[in-house]
């Protein structure tokens, strides 16, 4: 079972709007709360990824299935933000566990190693141990928690930011 990391194609848009439905649908760890029509996505989204720079959205392959991406985005439309960027990382459930995310975000801070990128930022759900112990293990160290910042399921969710410095 060899994990395929490469950058995405567009007939990859349907799985990966797919995968992201069902965190919105099934999860707290995005807070959106309606899912995205393939059109949605490609323009508020998929487009806004290129191959190089500082925003990148990779994709994992295994037994030639999409199953996870992870991006970089930008952490904030002020100027001054633009060498530190927000990841995101998204696993198919029966593909967790198998290293996959492992290799979305080494092979994603190999490649934002030769851009000018300072910090990562990952927003973390609470409670969600498994997220957490990942992003620790991947170098991320608590900057802070914004409490009840997000509504979603009729109640309230603390956010957890964790930072690593590229």
């Amino acid at each position: 079972m060899a994990i395929t990391i490469r950058s995405p194609k567009p007939n990859d848009l349907a799985p990966l709007a797919e995968l992201y439905n069902y965190y919105i649908l099934h999860t707290t760890v995005t807070f959106d709360i309606r899912p995205y029509s393939l059109e949605e996505r490609r323009q508020q989204w998929f487009e806004h990824y290129h191959p190089e720079g500082r925003h990148r959205l990779l994709v994992a392959e295994l037994n030639h299935a999409i199953v996870g991406y992870v991006t970089s985005s930008r952490f904030s439309a002020k100027a001054a933000y633009d060498t530190s960027v927000e990841t995101s990382i998204y696993i198919y459930p029966p593909a967790q566990g198998q290293g996959v995310g492992t290799r979305l975000y080494e092979t994603l801070f190999e490649q934002l190693a030769k851009e000018n990128v300072h910090r990562a930022y990952a927003g973390i759900t609470l409670p969600n141990d498994n997220s957490v112990a990942f992003h620790k293990k991947m170098g991320f160290a608590s900057a802070g928690r914004y409490s009840e910042v997000g509504y979603k399921f009729d109640q309230y969710w603390d956010v957890e930011w964790f930072e690593k410095a590229l």
